[in-house]
């Protein structure tokens, strides 16, 4: 450990969980109903991210790339069964187009970054590719959710639209184009504001985690400039491809719109 860096022991990480419990205090005053979900949390938050990090020292060890990209393919697998549960009451089967979506948009980016961008020998090195495949998950997950959600909640309410619009002889891509429109916005528009305020209104976790490790500010500053970017690009085609999947298979033989599970 650099000596330049504080270290946090387990007395300094339980005063910080008196902030959660404040945080619990309030829910209670105010019955909001909180309590348990913050008391998990809280557990949860250590328990997983105390595993993660013996996990990760394994990894580092290992220096595999089979390894790597089979923990990344898994960080991909869960990511999309989070995605398919906040979506209440699909009306068709999501996981394999939302998961193959994730898995193609996801590699192709972290691989880029590490091995262009970083410009890494090897690309996979796990010091490298997990923590940047973690955050383009991470980010890119929360974009695929809203997308998804708006696609479907569109096609639902705008079914009669849609279905007029096939009888009059357009196809299913010239019908549900709108919907897919708004659902790519409501997708990328996080990413988007992140963008325009990042530097100003927050500085973010990955730049600010470097200078308090001691790095350059100025090497901070073009790492998270590379991390924002390869965020939009995740979000995007990641959207992208799982809307126009999903929306695909919302329509059925002789494009009719298929709404029931």
């Amino acid at each position: 450990m650099s000596p330049d860096i504080a270290h946090i022991g387990i007395f300094n990480l339980m005063l910080c969980v008196l902030l959660v419990g404040i945080a619990g205090v309030s829910s209670m005053i105010y019955s909001l109903g909180f309590e348990r979900d913050l008391l998990v949390g809280t557990v949860r938050t250590f328990v997983q991210l105390f595993l993660l990090g013996y996990i990760l020292k394994v990894i580092f060890e290992l220096d595999r790339g089979v390894v790597v990209v089979g923990v990344f393919g898994f960080m991909i697998l869960f990511a999309a069964w989070t995605v398919i549960s906040r979506v209440k009451k699909a009306p068709i089967p999501l996981f394999r187009s939302v998961f193959l979506s994730m898995l193609a948009s996801y590699m192709v980016t972290a691989y880029a970054v590490t091995a262009f961008v970083i410009d890494v020998e090897p690309w996979w090195k796990p010091q490298y590719f997990i923590p940047i495949g973690g955050m383009i998950i991470g980010n890119s997950m929360n974009a695929a959710a809203i997308a998804l959600e708006r696609l479907l909640g569109e096609l639902k309410g705008r079914r009669g639209e849609v279905e007029m619009m096939l009888c009059l002889g357009a196809d299913y891509r010239e019908a549900s184009r709108k919907m897919v429109q708004n659902a790519m916005r409501a997708g990328m528009i996080p990413s988007i504001n992140a963008m325009m305020t990042v530097g100003i209104v927050f500085i973010p976790g990955m730049m600010t985690g470097q200078i308090l490790s001691g790095a350059d500010p100025l090497i901070a500053i073009r790492y998270q400039i590379v991390v924002m970017l390869m965020l939009v690009g995740s979000t995007s085609l990641g959207t992208l491809l799982i809307v126009l999947l999903v929306r695909k298979r919302c329509f059925g033989r002789g494009q009719t719109l298929i709404l029931t599970r």
